[in-house]
């Protein structure tokens, strides 16, 4: 079988999931469970050494994404260091159409190209689990981010895997809730080492302090 037969077989397949999920979704609306949670706009504006400070989300960002708990920061370690920009996203339900959307999808929408794309490794409670590494450019302007998927104590890098898996605690919990978290970085006159050093030390101070936000 060819690569484009192997590709469309997948997409089918993926598509026929994506389908049946939706369906088992909605068969089951109206009866979920909501879990109880603390909103983000208490999550702490003083991260170890990083210090942050709250930015507007666009209100037609908002209505994009639909019904949930949204915020935007900017922390700063230090005057001489670029900053780090933190965007959460927690949706209770995600049965009516409110649901994660891709970071690969909204950031060329804003006028974002692409030019490198991969997973890497973090620590998070004594293993290890994937996210995803995404360098964009507009222009001259390069920016890193580093984006994944939680719910119920699970972290995830695929779109897909994370789909997946809301049918599953739909199905074994009767919950649908889950949260994107993504944080983005300039890389400026420096190296991308620099910048992904900077971003992973940053993740890993936000990493543990989720489970309040984003529930078990």
């Amino acid at each position: 079988m060819d690569r484009k037969a192997i590709s469309g077989a997948r997409f089918l397949i993926i598509f026929v999931l994506m389908s049946c999920a939706a369906l088992f979704l909605y068969a089951r609306r109206g009866t979920e469970k909501i879990a109880v949670r603390q909103d983000f706009a208490s999550f702490p504006l003083l991260i170890g050494e990083w210090q942050g400070r709250d930015l507007p989300i666009d209100q037609r960002i908002k209505d994009v994404l639909g019904a949930g708990d949204f915020t935007q920061r900017i922390y700063r370690r230090q005057l001489s260091e670029y900053p780090v920009d933190l965007f959460m996203a927690y949706f209770p339900s995600q049965r009516t159409g409110n649901t994660m959307h891709s970071p690969k999808n909204c950031l060329p929408g804003a006028g974002w190209e692409p030019i490198e794309s991969r997973q890497l490794e973090l620590p998070y409670k004594g293993t290890k689990v994937h996210i995803n590494f995404y360098v964009v450019a507009r222009g001259t302007e390069r920016q890193m981010a580093f984006y994944w998927y939680q719910a119920h104590d699970r972290v995830v890098a695929s779109e897909y895997a994370a789909k997946l898996c809301l049918v599953a605690d739909a199905i074994r919990m009767n919950r649908t809730d889950g949260a994107l978290v993504r944080i983005m970085t300039p890389i400026g006159n420096e190296t991308t080492m620099v910048a992904q050093t900077r971003a992973e030390a940053f993740a890993r101070k936000v990493m543990p302090m989720l489970d309040a936000y984003i529930p078990k």
